[in-house]
């Protein structure tokens, strides 16, 4: 009888989509700002050493990138940072230059309005004693009898290392003027000042919580400084606040188990939510400064809502109807921002990238009325997108599935979300397929278009990227599900991922591998230890060990594993580092030497105990990159090393 053959060695497709495509292409647009026909987003540059700028829009078309080289819009407040900038109408455009994290005023040039051009910057907050040592983000303007001022959050690291945060007040005639409003609280998030000028709204919490597990939105008289706590405490989100009127609040909280929308008195009385569901108005609060819903010019709320993608629609406060708005976009990051009936937001769609998208709601809506008819055609532009050139005839159509999952906490029927990528021409018998983990945890895949996940498809891999328990985007309980169980139930997810593709005939069983970033990482290499069903594991900037991330990184996330975890006994069981041992798969580890959030030793360890044993691994640093590669080149050279390593282990 002849020897049964074995499986067909795989053979890479040709693509047209290159490694400095993907490079290239992602220009990170952010936090949009709409004034009149004008329109501003933050926009990275990868081909200029990954810097950040503020571009224009003028209302006849024309864009103009007000900040050039070597001006660089990102604050580190969290070291996530957030909206670095906001536009001053009449004065130009304040924000906060990356290498010394003060505040700077860009003035329009003479005759010209706020975007059509700007003056050399000067700075409005003081020199610190260190650079970076005063740090700001969540800008947002007030005007006042003296002049406009901005109000923001403020991170101070002071020499002995603790940080502390207050809420300031910076007025800009001259350097140096900054007032401190509200202090003692360890983290600060959205300063909103009332209509009048007589109350500071804002979010505050305090260590070992995260924004997305307990927060307050306080008000606090300017007065004299009488503070009252209006929703919130240690088992409820609250996020997102915006004057309704001198007395009352808009504000998202998860009270409910969803992240819904709320009216509340600023005197505590009374809190009523507008459109009780079982979806999500928001989004975790990793980066500050974005708001999930505007107020439009008749009192009406443009809302994203939705489980996984967020769709637009437009709510009425008064009746609870949220008419979903007739335009060609499936989800949207979680910021928007309005003036008058006019609406911009990043959204995304099938085939297309995300963008920075203007439309007006009420044409969408079915004009200003209470009466707007879900579904009619509205008029949204496209602005700019992330990716300017984009291939056609190879881009994968995502489809949203779920599965069992299979832990023995997770109980019967709990489902396990992700968007499914397939490969072009996928082999008869199974395909080779990568599991994406993405980071946070408490983060969250989208289906909107990615060429990075192009440049594997394109070539006969497929992609499935998993929403573990503990992403955000389905429900606080389903965000539970990691709490106290970091390595087991994120594992457990993805491993479930690997063996449906297998059940449904979809992958080959010998051809599947797991990459992830952060806590991405940390799942790559403990599912690698966990099982054999990866052929091998990518980990970009990975946790490997507990004691040391504690130790070491950086104030925001620095109680973050006591949630995450729990007590210091358990960090043997969960960690990468103490299960190397178990680990026989190849893996490739890739770190940036500049990383704030999670060390190189994190990555060099968990290497170095691979290579000890024999085990193929290889080990990638990059000089200058901190946590995300932000270079062209790096980006480039990472993309190349990662497909390396799977044509490798897929032979």
């Amino acid at each position: 009888m002849p020897p049964t053959p074995g499986p067909r060695p795989f053979s890479p497709r040709l693509s047209p989509i290159s490694t400095t495509d993907v490079a290239r292409a992602g220009l990170r647009l952010g936090f949009p700002t709409v004034l009149g026909r004008e329109t501003w987003w933050e926009e990275d540059r990868a081909a200029e050493g990954g810097r950040r700028t503020v571009v224009h829009r003028a209302a006849d078309g024309a864009l103009t990138d007000l900040l050039p080289a070597p001006w660089d819009a990102r604050t580190r407040v969290h070291e996530y940072g957030g909206r670095s900038y906001v536009v001053v109408p009449g004065h130009g455009l304040v924000f906060a230059h990356h290498p010394d994290q003060r505040l700077y005023l860009a003035r329009p040039r003479a005759g010209g309005e706020p975007g059509s051009g700007a003056e050399r910057p000067r700075p409005v907050t003081p020199e610190p004693d260190e650079p970076g040592a005063l740090r700001y983000a969540d800008l947002r303007v007030q005007d006042g009898p003296d002049g406009p001022r901005v109000w923001c959050v403020r991170e101070r690291h002071h020499q002995d290392a603790k940080v502390t945060r207050s809420i300031v007040s910076v007025a800009l005639t001259g350097a140096g003027d900054v007032t401190d409003q509200v202090t003692g609280s360890d983290f600060y998030a959205s300063p909103t000042p009332s209509p009048d000028g007589r109350h500071l709204a804002y979010i505050c919490w305090n260590h070992p919580h995260m924004p997305w597990t307990g927060t307050e939105l306080r008000v606090t008289r300017l007065s004299d400084g009488a503070t009252r706590t209006v929703m919130g405490g240690p088992a409820e989100s609250v996020l997102a606040p915006l004057w309704c009127d001198e007395r009352s609040l808009y504000a998202v909280s998860d009270r409910s188990g969803w992240w819904n929308l709320y009216r509340a008195d600023i005197s505590g009385s009374s809190c009523e939510a507008l459109c009780p569901s079982e979806e999500e108005f928001a989004g975790p609060l990793w980066q500050l400064g974005g708001l999930p819903y505007a107020v439009l010019a008749d009192g009406r709320l443009a809302v994203l809502h939705g489980r996984g993608d967020l769709r637009l629609g437009v709510l009425d406060p008064e009746t609870g109807a949220v008419t979903d708005l007739g335009v060609p976009f499936q989800g949207w990051a979680p910021v928007l921002d309005a003036d008058g009936d006019v609406l911009v937001g990043l959204g995304y769609r099938a085939g297309a990238p995300r963008s920075v998208v203007r439309i007006d709601a009420a044409d969408a809506a079915g004009g200003t009325g209470r009466a707007g008819r879900a579904g009619r055609a509205g008029r949204a532009e496209e602005l700019r997108r992330e990716i300017e050139d984009v291939p056609a005839g190879v881009l994968p159509v995502p489809r949203a599935v779920e599965f069992e999952a299979v832990g023995f906490e997770a109980g019967p029927g709990t489902r396990v979300h992700a968007y499914l990528y397939p490969p072009e021409q996928p082999d008869v018998g199974g395909a080779p397929y990568v599991v994406f983990v993405h980071g946070g945890p408490t983060g969250h895949a989208t289906s909107e278009l990615s060429l990075e996940k192009a440049f594997f498809t394109s070539r006969g891999i497929g992609v499935i990227d998993v929403n573990y328990g503990g992403s955000s985007g389905y429900g606080r309980a389903y965000r539970e599900r990691l709490r106290g169980r970091w390595g087991v139930t994120d594992v457990e997810d993805v491993i479930a991922a690997a063996k449906w593709l297998v059940a449904e005939g979809l992958a080959d069983p010998a051809r599947i591998a797991v990459r992830g970033a952060s806590a991405g990482g940390w799942t790559v290499m403990a599912a690698c230890g966990a099982s054999d069903v990866f052929a091998g594991g990518v980990s970009v900037a990975g946790v490997s060990a507990l004691g040391p991330l504690v130790a070491a990184t950086h104030d925001f996330e620095s109680r973050y594993v006591e949630w995450l975890v729990g007590p210091e006994d358990r960090y043997g069981e969960r960690e990468p580092l103490a299960r190397a041992d178990q680990v026989n798969c190849p893996m490739l580890l890739m770190q940036g030497l500049a990383d704030p959030v999670v060390p190189p030793a994190q990555s060099q360890s968990f290497a170095e105990r691979l290579m000890a044993r024999g085990v193929p691994c290889t080990y990638l640093t990059f000089e200058g990159e901190a946590h995300g590669f932000r270079r062209l080149e790096t980006k480039a050279a990472a993309l190349a090393a990662e497909l390396s390593f799977y044509l490798q282990i897929f032979r």
